[in-house]
């Protein structure tokens, strides 16, 4: 952020393995994969920052990162005339030959980033959630309060809080009193039990209180090294730590029924529900707010085309599909072919996938370059899709990079 006003480096954390969201993360890391037909969900995190102001941003990378890699380096060009930036940072050894031990370690182990910008704050935020947020306003009262760290929290049921990090709020509301990570027992809110405030791993912290805390952490032997399960506890212990609620962000061209939206799609059910967020009327997530807009690049590719006898309804069609066959409630990522007789129905398909003629796709996400042969069935036949692919809890079926239909 230039202009007189604080300096802020952005750090986003894009590195985890993304395990639960096999088989999309076998040949990829998490934030590289695709959503929404032509983003990759790094693009939600960058826009946010990018849209409000903060334009010198490093995005830390471990896992199965060239795709990640080429994307944001491809993508995400910034003008260099103006000293602004988004590179991916690959894990450095920096400090002997280990990889990163955890989100705290990888921040240690990138300090040099730190120290070559100087900025007053280091904005700290994740890289695989679904959402729009303007980092300015919680950068205000981070700035207002004095704290060394405050933490986006969203209020989530308190049956669905145990894979968050809970923070429990003073009686001012803004201070946090208690910070703990995924507990198998979260306490909720005073006055809405049901209820507690997840951390959505989001933070803005003042670079010397960031420093200081990483210094503590490093020495300490007992330490998982993690943002969640180290830093904002110890900051927590020392009064430094506050939050900041989600709901009271407002971002342009947003509206009454998107606002506050947001996802961890961390898991194939996730991800599939998320997706299913994006393809009604009134969605609960627009892709077509152009005052805040999510940026990527779609590449040079034809306008989608409808055939002869291609039917399509409640779905998202990128640039350089074709549709000869049904599509309904879907959404499909560029170069997607449905010849004719085919069915696709409540599915995401990936960049490239080809649905023979008379196939039927149902209730699935199909990764790059899947071809579904002529009269094959997904979503048809319960126990044989289960016998040949990945099956989510909810009945997902997905399908990974390239595989083969049976």
């Amino acid at each position: 952020m230039r202009g007189g006003g604080p300096s802020v480096l952005g750090i986003v954390l894009a590195g985890g393995a993304g395990k639960r969201l096999m088989p999309l993360t076998a040949d990829r890391a998490k934030p590289a994969v695709t959503f929404g037909g032509t983003y990759r969900l790094v693009d939600f995190v960058l826009s946010n920052l990018v849209n409000g102001g903060i334009l010198r941003i490093c995005v830390l990378t471990q896992y199965k990162s060239h795709s990640l890699d080429r994307h944001v380096t491809t993508t995400w060009r910034m003008s260099s005339l103006l000293g602004n930036y988004v590179t991916p940072v690959p894990a450095q050894q920096r400090l002997g030959p280990r990889w990163y031990l955890g989100s705290a370690d990888a921040i240690l182990q990138s300090l040099n980033l730190i120290h070559d910008e100087q900025p007053d704050y280091v904005a700290v935020f994740g890289a695989d959630h679904v959402y729009r947020m303007d980092p300015r306003q919680m950068l205000d009262q981070h700035a207002e309060h004095g704290a060394g760290v405050t933490v986006a929290g969203i209020k989530v049921p308190r049956a669905e809080a145990s894979g968050f990090g809970v923070i429990t709020p003073g009686a001012d509301g803004v201070q946090v009193e208690r910070f703990l990570e995924k507990p198998a027992d979260p306490p909720g809110l005073p006055g809405d039990p049901g209820h507690v405030f997840a951390s959505m791993g989001n933070y803005v912290f003042t670079t010397k209180a960031l420093l200081e805390a990483l210094r503590e952490d490093a020495e300490d032997p007992q330490s998982v090294h993690d943002m969640g399960g180290s830093i904002l506890p110890r900051l927590t212990s020392q009064g430094a730590a506050h939050v900041y609620d989600f709901d009271t962000n407002h971002v342009p061209g947003e509206t009454v029924r998107d606002h506050g939206y947001w996802r961890d799609v961390g898991t194939l059910d996730a991800y599939y529900e998320a997706h299913m967020d994006l393809i009604s009327d009134r969605p609960a997530f627009s892709l077509y707010n152009r005052d805040w807009p999510i940026h990527t690049n779609p590449g040079s590719l034809p306008p989608a085309k409808i055939g002869a006898g291609g039917i399509v309804g409640e779905s998202v069609i990128s640039p350089g599909c074709v549709v000869r066959g049904q599509v309904t409630r879907s959404v499909l990522s560029p170069g997607v072919i449905v010849d004719s007789g085919a069915v696709v129905q409540g599915s995401v398909l990936h960049h490239n996938v080809r649905v023979g003629r008379g196939a039927i796709v149902r209730g699935a996400v199909l990764d790059k370059n899947v071809d579904v042969p002529p009269g094959a069935t997904i979503g048809v036949n319960p126990e044989r899709d289960r016998e040949l692919y990945t099956v989510s809890d909810a009945g997902v079926i997905a399908l990974g990079k390239g595989s083969q239909v049976g």
